[in-house]
Protein backbone atom coordinates (compact mmCIF):
# COMPACT_ATOMS: atom_id res chain seq x y z
CA UNK A 1 0.00 0.00 0.00
CA UNK A 2 1.08 3.45 -0.93
CA UNK A 3 2.13 5.78 1.64
CA UNK A 4 -0.33 9.04 2.17
CA UNK A 5 2.27 11.25 1.27
CA UNK A 6 3.15 9.35 -1.78
CA UNK A 7 0.13 9.22 -2.59
CA UNK A 8 -0.62 12.96 -2.14
CA UNK A 9 2.15 13.73 -4.58
CA UNK A 10 1.00 11.29 -7.58
CA UNK A 11 -2.20 12.12 -7.44
CA UNK A 12 -3.47 8.73 -6.45
CA UNK A 13 -7.10 7.84 -5.64
CA UNK A 14 -7.45 7.62 -2.05
CA UNK A 15 -10.41 8.02 0.29
CA UNK A 16 -10.89 11.80 0.98
CA UNK A 17 -11.36 13.02 4.93
CA UNK A 18 -14.05 15.43 4.51
CA UNK A 19 -14.47 18.15 7.12
CA UNK A 20 -17.99 18.26 8.83
CA UNK A 21 -17.89 22.30 9.65
CA UNK A 22 -17.04 23.15 6.39
CA UNK A 23 -19.09 21.10 4.26
CA UNK A 24 -22.07 21.53 6.78
CA UNK A 25 -21.74 25.21 6.52
CA UNK A 26 -21.77 25.34 2.84
CA UNK A 27 -24.65 23.09 1.78
CA UNK A 28 -26.85 25.09 4.85
CA UNK A 29 -25.71 28.87 2.66
CA UNK A 30 -26.33 26.56 -0.71
CA UNK A 31 -29.92 25.81 0.38
CA UNK A 32 -30.70 29.01 1.92
CA UNK A 33 -29.23 30.89 -1.36
CA UNK A 34 -31.54 28.96 -3.91
CA UNK A 35 -34.59 29.91 -1.45
CA UNK A 36 -33.24 33.70 -1.56
CA UNK A 37 -33.06 33.50 -5.09
CA UNK A 38 -35.91 32.26 -5.97
CA UNK A 39 -37.52 34.58 -3.52
CA UNK A 40 -36.23 37.93 -4.83
CA UNK A 41 -36.02 37.02 -8.41
CA UNK A 42 -39.97 35.36 -8.76
CA UNK A 43 -40.93 39.53 -9.36
CA UNK A 44 -38.84 39.54 -12.76
CA UNK A 45 -39.90 36.81 -13.91
CA UNK A 46 -43.19 36.91 -14.58
CA UNK A 47 -43.82 34.55 -17.41
CA UNK A 48 -41.40 31.56 -16.36
CA UNK A 49 -41.37 32.34 -11.85
CA UNK A 50 -38.17 29.74 -11.74
CA UNK A 51 -36.31 30.70 -14.73
CA UNK A 52 -34.01 32.62 -11.70
CA UNK A 53 -33.90 29.74 -10.06
CA UNK A 54 -33.49 27.02 -12.70
CA UNK A 55 -30.45 28.80 -14.22
CA UNK A 56 -28.80 28.79 -10.66
CA UNK A 57 -29.45 25.25 -9.93
CA UNK A 58 -27.60 24.60 -13.07
CA UNK A 59 -24.85 26.23 -12.12
CA UNK A 60 -24.93 24.48 -8.73
CA UNK A 61 -25.15 21.07 -10.86
CA UNK A 62 -21.66 22.03 -12.75
CA UNK A 63 -20.03 23.57 -9.79
CA UNK A 64 -20.78 20.28 -7.53
CA UNK A 65 -19.58 17.86 -10.26
CA UNK A 66 -16.55 20.73 -10.89
CA UNK A 67 -15.80 20.22 -7.53
CA UNK A 68 -15.84 16.34 -7.52
CA UNK A 69 -13.17 16.55 -9.64
CA UNK A 70 -11.37 18.97 -8.25
CA UNK A 71 -10.92 16.72 -5.23
CA UNK A 72 -8.93 14.00 -7.27
CA UNK A 73 -5.74 16.63 -8.25
CA UNK A 74 -3.42 16.85 -5.61
CA UNK A 75 -1.64 19.64 -4.48
CA UNK A 76 1.69 19.33 -6.26
CA UNK A 77 -0.26 19.63 -9.29
CA UNK A 78 -1.84 22.58 -8.72
CA UNK A 79 1.67 23.96 -7.33
CA UNK A 80 3.33 23.09 -10.76
CA UNK A 81 0.64 24.76 -12.81
CA UNK A 82 0.29 27.86 -10.82
CA UNK A 83 2.41 29.62 -13.35
CA UNK A 84 0.44 28.39 -16.10
CA UNK A 85 -2.36 28.99 -14.51
CA UNK A 86 -1.63 32.59 -13.72
CA UNK A 87 -0.28 33.23 -17.65
CA UNK A 88 -4.45 31.68 -18.95
CA UNK A 89 -5.75 33.89 -16.39
CA UNK A 90 -3.95 36.86 -17.77
CA UNK A 91 -4.80 35.45 -21.24
CA UNK A 92 -8.61 35.78 -20.50
CA UNK A 93 -8.28 39.48 -18.56
CA UNK A 94 -7.26 40.45 -22.00
CA UNK A 95 -9.89 38.54 -24.19
CA UNK A 96 -12.49 39.75 -22.35
CA UNK A 97 -11.84 43.39 -23.40
CA UNK A 98 -11.71 42.53 -26.83
CA UNK A 99 -14.42 43.37 -28.95
CA UNK A 100 -16.32 40.88 -30.16
CA UNK A 101 -15.56 38.31 -27.93
CA UNK A 102 -16.22 40.05 -24.21
CA UNK A 103 -19.87 40.92 -23.31
CA UNK A 104 -20.72 43.99 -21.82
CA UNK A 105 -23.73 44.53 -19.97
CA UNK A 106 -24.74 47.45 -17.61
CA UNK A 107 -21.34 49.50 -19.04
CA UNK A 108 -18.71 46.57 -18.62
CA UNK A 109 -17.35 44.19 -20.41
CA UNK A 110 -16.79 41.35 -17.64
CA UNK A 111 -17.95 38.06 -19.01
CA UNK A 112 -17.16 36.12 -22.36
CA UNK A 113 -19.66 33.88 -24.30
CA UNK A 114 -19.72 30.24 -24.56
CA UNK A 115 -22.30 28.96 -26.59
CA UNK A 116 -25.86 29.73 -24.73
CA UNK A 117 -23.26 30.41 -20.99
CA UNK A 118 -21.70 33.57 -19.90
CA UNK A 119 -18.17 33.00 -18.02
CA UNK A 120 -17.60 35.95 -15.95
CA UNK A 121 -13.58 35.95 -16.05
CA UNK A 122 -12.65 37.39 -12.76
CA UNK A 123 -14.00 34.94 -11.12
CA UNK A 124 -11.90 32.58 -12.36
CA UNK A 125 -9.12 34.48 -12.32
CA UNK A 126 -9.22 34.77 -8.12
CA UNK A 127 -8.48 31.40 -8.12
CA UNK A 128 -5.73 31.47 -10.21
CA UNK A 129 -3.71 34.08 -8.54
CA UNK A 130 -4.37 32.97 -5.77
CA UNK A 131 -2.84 29.20 -6.28
CA UNK A 132 -0.24 31.50 -7.64
CA UNK A 133 0.36 33.24 -5.12
CA UNK A 134 0.68 30.67 -2.35
CA UNK A 135 3.24 28.90 -5.04
CA UNK A 136 5.72 31.83 -5.22
CA UNK A 137 5.40 32.60 -1.35
CA UNK A 138 6.23 28.66 -1.21
CA UNK A 139 8.91 29.11 -3.20
CA UNK A 140 10.25 32.64 -2.15
CA UNK A 141 9.51 32.84 1.70
CA UNK A 142 12.89 33.44 2.69
CA UNK A 143 13.55 35.99 0.21
CA UNK A 144 10.35 37.84 0.94
CA UNK A 145 11.51 38.16 4.43
CA UNK A 146 15.20 39.03 3.35
CA UNK A 147 14.62 41.11 0.14
CA UNK A 148 12.31 44.10 -1.06
CA UNK A 149 12.62 43.04 -4.59
CA UNK A 150 11.23 39.45 -4.11
CA UNK A 151 8.00 41.40 -2.83
CA UNK A 152 8.05 44.24 -5.66
CA UNK A 153 8.21 40.70 -8.11
CA UNK A 154 4.52 39.82 -6.54
CA UNK A 155 3.57 43.41 -6.56
CA UNK A 156 3.97 43.73 -10.20
CA UNK A 157 1.95 40.55 -10.75
CA UNK A 158 -0.97 41.67 -8.74
CA UNK A 159 -0.84 45.20 -10.12
CA UNK A 160 -1.13 43.76 -13.95
CA UNK A 161 -3.86 41.52 -12.85
CA UNK A 162 -5.73 45.12 -11.18
CA UNK A 163 -4.93 46.98 -14.29
CA UNK A 164 -6.55 44.73 -16.39
CA UNK A 165 -9.64 44.47 -14.10
CA UNK A 166 -9.61 47.97 -13.73
CA UNK A 167 -10.29 48.46 -17.54
CA UNK A 168 -13.71 46.32 -17.16
CA UNK A 169 -13.69 47.74 -15.16
CA UNK A 170 -14.04 45.86 -12.07
CA UNK A 171 -12.65 47.82 -9.03
CA UNK A 172 -14.57 45.64 -6.12
CA UNK A 173 -12.64 42.85 -7.55
CA UNK A 174 -9.09 43.81 -8.14
CA UNK A 175 -9.06 45.86 -4.31
CA UNK A 176 -10.55 42.44 -3.00
CA UNK A 177 -8.05 40.46 -4.52
CA UNK A 178 -4.71 42.90 -3.85
CA UNK A 179 -6.22 43.04 0.02
CA UNK A 180 -6.22 38.77 0.29
CA UNK A 181 -2.72 39.07 -1.64
CA UNK A 182 -1.94 41.31 1.22
CA UNK A 183 -3.08 39.24 4.07
CA UNK A 184 -1.63 36.16 2.45
CA UNK A 185 1.65 37.98 2.59
CA UNK A 186 1.36 38.87 5.90
CA UNK A 187 0.33 35.70 7.52
CA UNK A 188 3.42 33.88 5.47
CA UNK A 189 5.85 36.27 7.15
CA UNK A 190 7.36 39.66 6.55
CA UNK A 191 8.54 42.27 8.45
CA UNK A 192 6.19 44.78 9.34
CA UNK A 193 7.48 47.68 8.57
CA UNK A 194 8.06 46.79 4.86
CA UNK A 195 4.56 45.60 4.89
CA UNK A 196 2.98 48.62 6.64
CA UNK A 197 4.97 50.89 3.58
CA UNK A 198 3.46 48.31 0.86
CA UNK A 199 0.11 48.89 2.60
CA UNK A 200 0.11 52.53 2.90
CA UNK A 201 1.54 52.88 -1.39
CA UNK A 202 -1.72 50.48 -1.83
CA UNK A 203 -3.75 52.35 -0.36
CA UNK A 204 -2.29 55.84 -1.79
CA UNK A 205 -2.94 54.22 -5.33
CA UNK A 206 -6.54 52.87 -4.60
CA UNK A 207 -7.47 56.42 -3.71
CA UNK A 208 -5.80 58.09 -7.03
CA UNK A 209 -7.67 55.85 -8.85
CA UNK A 210 -10.89 56.47 -6.86
CA UNK A 211 -10.09 60.11 -7.25
CA UNK A 212 -8.88 60.16 -11.38
CA UNK A 213 -12.53 58.70 -11.89
CA UNK A 214 -15.42 60.85 -12.05
CA UNK A 215 -18.31 57.56 -11.50
CA UNK A 216 -16.06 56.37 -8.48
CA UNK A 217 -15.67 59.44 -6.62
CA UNK A 218 -19.69 59.70 -7.39
CA UNK A 219 -19.96 56.19 -5.83
CA UNK A 220 -17.83 57.21 -2.97
CA UNK A 221 -19.81 60.24 -2.00
CA UNK A 222 -23.04 58.91 -2.90
CA UNK A 223 -22.77 55.89 -0.23
CA UNK A 224 -21.52 58.64 2.33
CA UNK A 225 -25.05 60.29 2.16
CA UNK A 226 -27.34 58.32 -0.83
CA UNK A 227 -30.33 60.50 0.98
CA UNK A 228 -28.99 63.45 -0.62
CA UNK A 229 -30.37 62.13 -3.92
CA UNK A 230 -32.31 59.40 -3.09
CA UNK A 231 -34.10 59.12 -6.13
CA UNK A 232 -31.06 59.31 -8.86
CA UNK A 233 -27.28 57.85 -7.77
CA UNK A 234 -28.37 56.79 -4.17
CA UNK A 235 -31.81 55.39 -5.21
CA UNK A 236 -30.13 51.52 -4.70
CA UNK A 237 -28.68 51.88 -1.58
CA UNK A 238 -31.80 53.40 0.14
CA UNK A 239 -34.28 50.82 -1.03
CA UNK A 240 -31.88 48.53 0.32
CA UNK A 241 -31.78 50.47 3.53
CA UNK A 242 -35.43 50.66 4.09
CA UNK A 243 -35.78 46.37 3.16
CA UNK A 244 -33.06 46.14 5.99
CA UNK A 245 -35.03 47.90 8.26
CA UNK A 246 -38.25 46.66 7.07
CA UNK A 247 -36.66 43.42 8.39
CA UNK A 248 -37.25 43.65 12.44
CA UNK A 249 -35.78 40.99 14.51
CA UNK A 250 -38.13 38.45 12.79
CA UNK A 251 -38.28 39.37 9.28
CA UNK A 252 -41.31 39.69 7.23
CA UNK A 253 -41.40 35.73 6.49
CA UNK A 254 -39.91 33.87 3.25
CA UNK A 255 -41.56 35.44 0.46
CA UNK A 256 -43.22 38.40 1.65
CA UNK A 257 -40.17 41.04 0.56
CA UNK A 258 -42.08 44.73 -0.63
CA UNK A 259 -38.40 45.80 -1.71
CA UNK A 260 -37.98 42.63 -4.37
CA UNK A 261 -41.24 44.25 -6.35
CA UNK A 262 -39.01 46.19 -8.74
CA UNK A 263 -37.66 49.21 -5.76
CA UNK A 264 -34.66 47.51 -5.35
CA UNK A 265 -32.52 46.82 -8.02
CA UNK A 266 -30.65 43.61 -8.63
CA UNK A 267 -32.31 42.59 -5.52
CA UNK A 268 -31.25 38.75 -6.35
CA UNK A 269 -27.33 39.79 -7.23
CA UNK A 270 -25.73 41.77 -5.30
CA UNK A 271 -28.19 43.06 -3.20
CA UNK A 272 -29.57 39.72 -2.21
CA UNK A 273 -28.66 40.18 1.60
CA UNK A 274 -30.92 43.50 1.69
CA UNK A 275 -33.57 41.39 0.71
CA UNK A 276 -32.67 38.36 3.07
CA UNK A 277 -32.75 41.00 6.26
CA UNK A 278 -36.14 41.99 4.97
CA UNK A 279 -37.58 38.46 5.03
CA UNK A 280 -35.71 36.60 7.61
CA UNK A 281 -34.26 40.01 9.95
CA UNK A 282 -32.01 39.91 12.19
CA UNK A 283 -32.38 36.30 13.35
CA UNK A 284 -31.70 34.98 9.90
CA UNK A 285 -28.57 37.87 9.40
CA UNK A 286 -26.83 36.37 12.36
CA UNK A 287 -27.35 32.61 11.21
CA UNK A 288 -26.09 33.68 8.24
CA UNK A 289 -23.31 35.66 9.48
CA UNK A 290 -22.41 32.27 11.89
CA UNK A 291 -22.01 30.49 8.74
CA UNK A 292 -19.95 32.32 6.87
CA UNK A 293 -17.67 32.64 10.24
CA UNK A 294 -17.73 28.76 10.53
CA UNK A 295 -16.30 28.54 7.04
CA UNK A 296 -13.47 31.26 7.37
CA UNK A 297 -12.73 29.95 10.98
CA UNK A 298 -12.91 25.92 9.05
CA UNK A 299 -10.22 27.64 6.34
CA UNK A 300 -7.71 29.09 9.30
CA UNK A 301 -7.58 25.52 11.29
CA UNK A 302 -6.55 23.87 7.89
CA UNK A 303 -4.08 26.35 7.21
CA UNK A 304 -2.73 26.09 10.58
CA UNK A 305 -2.69 22.33 10.12
CA UNK A 306 -1.61 22.09 6.85
CA UNK A 307 1.55 24.42 8.12
CA UNK A 308 2.10 22.11 10.69
CA UNK A 309 2.78 19.54 8.48
CA UNK A 310 5.39 21.36 6.65
CA UNK A 311 3.06 21.75 3.89
CA UNK A 312 3.39 26.19 3.25
CA UNK A 313 1.95 25.69 0.08
CA UNK A 314 -1.29 24.36 1.36
CA UNK A 315 -1.01 26.59 4.33
CA UNK A 316 -0.55 29.67 2.32
CA UNK A 317 -4.08 28.64 -0.76
CA UNK A 318 -6.00 27.83 2.55
CA UNK A 319 -5.13 31.08 3.95
CA UNK A 320 -5.96 33.05 0.79
CA UNK A 321 -9.01 30.97 0.29
CA UNK A 322 -10.33 31.73 3.84
CA UNK A 323 -9.33 35.47 3.53
CA UNK A 324 -11.30 35.71 0.26
CA UNK A 325 -14.42 34.06 1.13
CA UNK A 326 -14.08 36.59 4.60
CA UNK A 327 -13.67 39.74 2.22
CA UNK A 328 -15.74 39.53 -0.06
CA UNK A 329 -18.31 38.49 2.36
CA UNK A 330 -17.96 41.83 4.29
CA UNK A 331 -17.72 44.05 0.98
CA UNK A 332 -21.25 42.73 0.04
CA UNK A 333 -22.49 43.18 3.19
CA UNK A 334 -20.89 46.13 3.72
CA UNK A 335 -22.49 47.81 0.14
CA UNK A 336 -26.25 46.63 1.39
CA UNK A 337 -25.74 48.13 4.78
CA UNK A 338 -24.40 51.53 3.83
CA UNK A 339 -20.93 51.27 4.79
CA UNK A 340 -18.72 50.90 1.91
CA UNK A 341 -18.86 51.93 -1.71
CA UNK A 342 -21.41 50.25 -4.06
CA UNK A 343 -18.83 47.37 -5.63
CA UNK A 344 -20.90 44.67 -7.83
CA UNK A 345 -19.34 42.12 -5.98
CA UNK A 346 -21.81 39.11 -4.97
CA UNK A 347 -22.48 37.02 -1.83
CA UNK A 348 -20.77 34.05 -2.32
CA UNK A 349 -22.95 30.81 -2.18
CA UNK A 350 -25.97 32.89 -1.71
CA UNK A 351 -26.70 35.62 -4.66
CA UNK A 352 -27.44 34.64 -8.29
CA UNK A 353 -24.66 34.41 -10.59
CA UNK A 354 -23.29 31.41 -12.06
CA UNK A 355 -19.66 31.74 -12.20
CA UNK A 356 -19.16 33.13 -8.81
CA UNK A 357 -21.26 29.48 -7.71
CA UNK A 358 -18.90 27.30 -9.80
CA UNK A 359 -15.90 29.27 -8.71
CA UNK A 360 -16.72 29.45 -4.84
CA UNK A 361 -17.40 25.55 -4.87
CA UNK A 362 -14.35 25.18 -6.81
CA UNK A 363 -12.72 27.13 -3.83
CA UNK A 364 -14.45 25.19 -1.03
CA UNK A 365 -12.91 21.93 -2.92
CA UNK A 366 -9.36 23.44 -2.82
CA UNK A 367 -10.46 23.66 1.08
CA UNK A 368 -11.34 20.44 1.71
CA UNK A 369 -8.28 19.09 -0.95
CA UNK A 370 -5.80 20.85 1.47
CA UNK A 371 -7.53 19.67 4.65
CA UNK A 372 -7.82 15.73 3.70
CA UNK A 373 -3.97 15.36 2.46
CA UNK A 374 -2.27 17.31 5.25
CA UNK A 375 -4.82 15.03 8.43
CA UNK A 376 -3.01 12.16 6.43
CA UNK A 377 0.42 13.66 6.34
CA UNK A 378 2.51 12.91 8.78
CA UNK A 379 4.07 16.07 10.74
CA UNK A 380 7.86 16.46 10.12
CA UNK A 381 9.89 14.82 12.42
CA UNK A 382 11.18 16.94 15.53
CA UNK A 383 14.98 17.07 16.53
CA UNK A 384 16.15 14.97 19.53
CA UNK A 385 17.25 17.20 22.32
CA UNK A 386 20.58 16.01 21.37
CA UNK A 387 20.54 17.01 18.11
CA UNK A 388 18.96 20.61 18.91
CA UNK A 389 21.68 21.19 21.88
CA UNK A 390 24.56 23.28 20.57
Amino acid sequence: MLNPVWRAQIGAAEPLRWDGWLLGAAFLLLALGLLMVASASAPLSETQPLQFLLRQVMALVIGLIAAACMLRVSLQRWLRASAWLLLLGLALLILVLVPGIGHEVNGSARWIRVGPISVQVAELVKLFALVYIAGYLQRYGVELYTSMMAMLRLMFVLGIIAILLLLQPDFGTAAVLVATALGMVFLAGIKIGRFIVLQGLIFAGMLALVYSSEYRLRRMTNFMNPWQDPFGDGFQLTQALIAIGRGGPFGMGLGESIQKHHYLPEAHTDFLFAILAEELGLIGVLFVLCLYAVMVWRAFVIADRAAQAGNRFAANLAHGLGLLLALQTLVNIGVNMGLLPTKGLTLPLLSYGGSSLVVTCLMLAMLLRIGSETSESPPPPAKSTQESMP
